[in-house]
C-alpha cells in the first residue's frame, strides 16, 4: 500500500493555482499558442537550454539552438551530447505514462545515454548532494530506491490532487529519494512538466525551466526548506509562482503578436465570445450547426449527448453535424467525451 508524501497547501499555493488556472484557459482558448509551431520550438530550445544550464551546461542559448538545428557547435561533446540527448526526451514527452516506471526509466536512458554509466537504471549506490565537503542531502540508500518510486507513482496514479499541486509533490519526491546516479534534477523537471501536459497539452511547450534556471538559488532553497521541514509545501508554493510567472510571459508575448480582433485567425478570446452570433452567422451555414456552435461556445464541456439533448435532435444527427463542423476546421475536441472540451475557432 503506497503512503501520501508529506504536503501542505496554504492559501498562497491555492491563489496561484487558481491564477494559473485562469491564464492557461485564456491562451489555451484565446489565443494562437496552441497553433504557434514556431513558438513551441523555441520554448522548446529555451527549456533545453535552461534545465541542463542548472545541472552546469555551459553552452548558450544560441549554441543549443544550433546543436537542435543539426549545425556544428564548438564546445564540450559531453555538453553537446546533453542537448542531443535532452531534445530526444522531451520531444517523445507525450509518449510517456507519468505513473509508469518502465517509461520513467526509458525516460532516464534518452536522457543520459552515452553520458552515465547506468543510464536507464535506478543506481546501485549511495549517492548524495555536497556543499564543498558537505552533505547536504543524502538519497535513499540504493536498495529502496525501485520500491519508493514505485510507491510515489502509486500515490499520484490514484491522488486526486490537483495535477498543478501533484506534480509538484512528484518533483520534489523525485529529488528527495534521488534514484539515479546522475540526471535526478532533469528528470524531476521533465516528468512535472510531462504531468502537467497530460493533463493539458498546453503545458508541453510552457517554459517553466527558464524561470527554475533564472532563480536556481530559490529553486534549491525550496528544495533545502521542504526537506528540513519534511513537507513539500514550501516547494510546491515556489514551482507555483515559477508557473505563473512563465505563463504570464507566455500571454504578453502571444497577445503582443494578436491584434486580439474577431476576424483574426485563431481560438475564441472574450471579444470573441461577445460576438459569438457574428461568428455563427458569418462562418456557420445553417441553423442546425449554428445551435450546435453556439453551445459549444457558451459551455465547452457541454457533451455531443447534452447537445442533442438541448436542442431535440438525435444524437446520430447530432454527431453528423459536428462531423461536418470538424471538416471545415470550425470546431475540434481536446481530451475524451467525458472529461474534455470543445474549441470553437476561425477557420483556416
Amino acid at each position: 500500500m503506497f503512503q501520501e508524501p508529506p504536503y501542505a497547501i496554504t492559501g498562497t499555493a491555492a491563489d496561484r493555482l487558481a491564477k494559473i488556472v485562469e491564464i492557461v484557459t485564456r491562451l489555451e482558448f484565446g489565443t494562437e499558442f496552441k497553433r504557434d509551431i514556431k513558438l513551441h520550438k523555441k520554448n522548446r530550445v529555451r527549456t533545453i537550454h535552461s534545465s541542463l544550464a542548472i545541472e552546469g551546461n555551459t553552452l548558450s542559448l544560441d549554441e543549443v539552438t544550433a546543436v537542435i538545428d543539426g549545425k556544428m557547435v564548438a564546445g564540450k561533446q559531453e555538453e553537446i551530447k546533453e542537448v542531443k540527448n535532452a531534445y530526444q526526451a522531451y520531444d517523445k514527452i507525450m509518449t510517456f505514462d507519468p505513473y509508469a516506471v518502465k517509461d520513467f526509466l526509458k525516460a532516464h536512458k534518452l536522457m543520459t545515454d552515452g553520458l552515465v554509466k547506468e543510464s536507464g537504471k535506478f543506481r546501485g549506490g549511495d549517492v548524495g548532494v555536497f556543499d564543498g565537503d558537505i552533505a547536504v542531502h543524502v538519497g535513499a540508500r540504493p536498495r529502496f530506491v525501485p520500491r519508493l518510486v514505485e510507491e510515489l507513482f502509486e500515490w499520484a496514479k490514484e491522488s486526486k490532487l490537483h495535477p498543478l499541486l501533484k506534480s509538484a509533490v512528484l518533483h520534489y519526491e523525485i529529488e528527495i529519494i534521488h534514484p539515479f546516479a546522475d540526471g535526478n534534477g532533469r528528470m524531476g523537471r521533465l516528468w512535472q512538466t510531462l504531468l502537467l501536459a497530460k493533463w493539458n497539452e498546453i503545458f508541453a511547450w510552457i517554459p517553466m525551466e527558464t524561470v527554475l534556471y533564472e532563480n536556481r538559488s530559490r529553486y534549491y532553497r525550496a528544495i533545502e526548506g521542504a526537506r528540513k521541514a519534511n513537507d513539500s509545501g514550501v516547494f510546491i508554493e515556489f514551482t507555483l509562482s515559477a508557473l505563473l510567472e512563465v505563463i504570464k510571459t507566455q500571454a504578453k508575448q502571444i497577445g503582443e503578436q494578436s491584434s486580439g480582433s474577431v476576424g483574426g485567425k485563431g481560438g475564441f478570446t472574450e471579444k470573441f465570445v461577445e460576438n459569438a452570433d457574428g461568428f455563427v452567422e458569418k462562418f456557420v451555414d445553417n441553423e442546425t450547426r449554428k445551435a450546435i456552435v453556439k453551445l459549444m461556445i457558451e459551455r465547452p464541456t457541454i457533451s455531443a449527448k447534452a447537445i442533442s439533448e438541448r436542442l431535440g435532435m438525435s444524437p446520430r444527427g447530432v454527431q453528423k453535424s459536428i462531423a461536418g463542423l470538424k471538416r471545415r476546421g470550425l470546431v475540434g475536441r481536446v481530451g475524451a467525451a467525458k472529461g474534455g472540451h470543445w474549441v470553437v475557432k476561425m477557420p483556416e
